[in-house]
């Protein structure tokens, strides 16, 4: 029993390390002094100046937020259309087919899926002339078809648990359905619509593969021309960026852990 005890957290110590070893050295590095990303040569913070001053890192920045803001909304509706579909009306002919067409973007490669969009795009130029070229418009549908069936799983699997009792109350007693709706329905199912916003943001603000398909001049997103400087070699100023992100990030857990913990002291109470 005592080498078993010792044993877990010796396993668990080992693994958290391996995830978070590579991450702590990359926040390191990008206060390096020297141009050589392996070879230190003193504290400085001049990368972080450089980044500030990179407006090709600043410019695909902005466009990956927009696009990610777009494609996510985007996805939450078609998401949400799609859940209720499957949740609240459990016999249509096309039901089979329309759950095949939810779930296999989760499971396509993104090359499949990417060479599909550009090909489509392609047809849809040479027939009605829309979209006019790649760009960020072709972005937005690529990265809000795959998003779709994220927040749609997401969608469903609350509205399944959720109790209909209310709603058939609330319809007993004269309301009308969009009003149900948005009254009673939409706040029940608001954090999963936010989950499955956050989601959706998430995947198309690190996509890669599918937006080099589909993209085009002037709408390289942040991944795109993360992995152009990766390429010609690393720099100290991607280390910089990844270590901004990477606050970013922390900081965005650590409010949503105080957050929840808040919560649950207010139900303990």
């Amino acid at each position: 029993m005592k080498n078993r005890s010792i044993f877990l957290p010796v396993v668990t110590g080992l693994g958290f390390l391996f995830l978070y070893a590579p991450i702590a050295s990359l926040i390191v590095f990008s206060f390096n002094e020297s141009k050589l990303v392996t070879v230190w040569g003193g504290f400085s913070t001049k990368w972080y100046g450089e980044l500030l001053r990179d407006p090709q890192i600043l410019g695909a920045a902005w466009i990956s937020l927009k696009i990610a803001f777009l494609s996510a909304t985007l996805a939450i509706i078609i998401g949400t259309v799609a859940a209720f579909a499957l949740s609240r009306f459990p016999k249509f002919r096309t039901k089979s087919l329309l759950n095949w067409m939810i779930t296999a973007p989760l499971v396509m490669p993104d090359v499949i899926i990417g060479l599909s969009l550009l090909l489509m795009f392609v047809a849809m130029q040479g027939l009605i002339g829309w979209p006019a070229g790649r760009g960020m418009t072709t972005i937005i549908i690529a990265h809000a078809t795959f998003g779709a069936a994220y927040a749609a799983v997401v969608i469903q699997s609350r509205l399944v648990d959720m109790d209909m009792s209310i709603e058939e109350v609330a319809l007993d007693l004269g309301a009308k359905p969009m009003r149900v709706f948005f009254d009673i329905t939409l706040p029940v199912i608001a954090p999963a619509l936010v989950s499955g916003w956050l989601l959706a943001f998430t995947l198309s603000l690190d996509d890669l593969v599918i937006a080099s398909f589909v993209s085009g001049p002037g709408s390289s997103t942040l991944p795109m021309v993360i992995f152009s400087k990766v390429r010609l070699g690393v720099s100290p100023d991607v280390n910089a960026l990844a270590t901004i992100i990477i606050l970013i990030i922390s900081v965005g857990i650590i409010a949503a852990a105080i957050q929840i913990s808040r919560s649950g002291k207010k139900l303990g109470n």
